[in-house]
């Protein structure tokens, strides 16, 4: 029997990156899986490329009524997952009011919205997890909003686990490092130049990890199999760094 079989999943941001890792390998253990995804083509593209009970659905996080229906028409939900997100880059200085606030409302606002209307159709035995960021646990430079958002998810996913703890909800973060996925790309994309292009920065920002790559979106998405199965089953308010060692160093070197 499939690991997940008979069991209810919605993946959030499911159309790309870890959230489509995750719904194909959640459908591939049998659960049947709701993604949701910003735009048609890439919800129809990633349903074509799942094997298992799956449909998709346009959904933008922002928007209470469309996710509130959401949720509602799914009935019964054993596990949710929230990974959509956005970065843009940028001081507070320079960082928009308006981008501030989209930042903020698709991160951090789209997984309070989430719960809020899932978590009562969530029986006990269920799992949340929130996709956070290394970056909620340490930042770079110039991404004020993004770092913001991301650190609110641990929060919030501290408040939500001790909220529900007594109807045998759980709820966990993962914060995950450089990932291969097409906002990943673009970003790296920005940061090209004339002597490196994108496939050159991303091998970069690998070396600033101690296994010296990014990961796949799959592996992370192993790792949210983990916590949602019972296996994980004594865990909750976690943040789980799945991050190739990128925040066990501090940046001193020995002299040579």
């Amino acid at each position: 029997m499939a690991e997940f079989s008979g069991r209810t999943a919605v993946v959030l941001g499911g159309s790309q990156g870890i959230g489509l890792a995750a719904a194909r390998q959640l459908a591939g253990r049998g659960a049947d899986v709701t993604l949701c995804g910003v735009d048609q083509a890439s919800v129809q593209a990633a349903v074509a490329d799942i094997a298992g009970s799956v449909q998709g659905v346009v959904l933008d996080v922002r928007d209470a009524t469309a996710v509130r229906d959401l949720m509602a028409a799914t009935g019964r939900i054993d596990i949710l997952v929230c990974s959509a997100g956005i970065q843009r880059y940028g001081t507070v200085v320079e960082t928009p009011e308006a981008v501030w606030d989209e930042v903020l409302d698709i991160n951090l606002k789209g997984v309070y919205l989430a719960c809020g209307a899932a978590i009562p159709l969530m029986p006990r035995g269920s799992s949340v997890v929130v996709v956070a960021s290394a970056q909620a646990l340490a930042t770079q430079q110039q991404v004020a909003a993004y770092t913001a958002s991301k650190a609110g998810l641990l929060g919030l996913t501290r408040a939500m686990a001790v909220d529900h703890a007594a109807a045998g909800i759980r709820v966990n973060a993962i914060c995950p490092g450089s990932v291969d996925t097409p906002m990943l790309r673009h970003s790296a994309a920005l940061f090209a130049d004339g002597s490196n292009d994108a496939e050159q920065v991303l091998e970069q920002w690998g070396r600033s990890h101690p296994l010296g790559r990014i990961a796949s979106a799959d592996e992370v998405a192993s790792v949210i199999c983990f916590l949602v199965g019972d296996g994980a089953s004594f865990m909750t308010g976690a943040e789980v760094k799945v991050d190739g060692g990128l925040l066990a160093g501090i940046g001193v070197a020995l002299p040579d």
